[in-house]
């Protein structure tokens, strides 16, 4: 028997009542019913200082983004589920990967990693225009392979049930749906 796919989620953000880290733990939970091995990562644990060449030129690339890149290396495919912050993603995100790109071994780390897109929003649009300038930034920056299917749940105040679930059926299918797809992406990839 094959290995269980490994993949690491990364919310934008990690304040308390995010809607992002909510929907992040339904797709842990609903990767690891369908037999992935899901890591979610919280980005302000990396004690990530906002990019600067100067402190990099002095200091050196921080321990966490050593600890990101390694991450993604060890993982098979990446999920990232992004707030929508003045209709772009959120600095924690940016910058975290900004920090993983100073490293030389975020290359071989990234380039080419299958990467789902997902973002929730107690607006009428669910996070869709942050989720526009992501994908141009994850595929032209570190060289993610940003999939085509993603979600943006909208409303997000009202989708959840107290357990954690969607209360509508067709966005929990559409959600599995982009699940699935990573899943498949990533499969075929490390069989080639």
């Amino acid at each position: 028997m094959s290995q269980p796919l490994r993949v690491l989620i990364l919310p934008g953000s990690s304040r308390t009542g995010s809607y992002n880290l909510q929907l992040a733990r339904l797709a842990e939970s609903l990767l690891r019913e369908q037999g992935a091995e899901p890591l979610l990562r919280d980005l302000r644990a990396l004690a990530l200082p906002l990019y600067d060449g100067d402190l990099e030129a002095s200091e050196g690339v921080p321990q966490g983004a050593h600890t990101l890149v390694s991450e993604m290396a060890a993982h098979d495919a990446l999920l990232v589920v992004s707030p929508e912050y003045n209709a772009f993603p959120p600095p924690l995100l940016i910058n975290a990967i900004d920090w993983a790109t100073r490293l030389p071994e975020h290359k071989p780390a990234m380039a080419g990693k299958p990467t789902a897109l997902l973002s929730a929003s107690p607006g009428a649009l669910g996070g869709i225009r942050s989720l526009l300038s992501l994908r141009s930034f994850l595929a032209l920056n570190p060289g993610l392979l940003v999939l085509p299917q993603q979600f943006a749940l909208n409303q997000a105040a009202q989708a959840f049930t107290p357990e954690g679930a969607l209360r509508d059926a067709q966005q929990q299918q559409r959600l599995q749906g982009v699940l699935s797809a990573l899943q498949r992406h990533a499969r075929a990839l490390r069989s080639a």
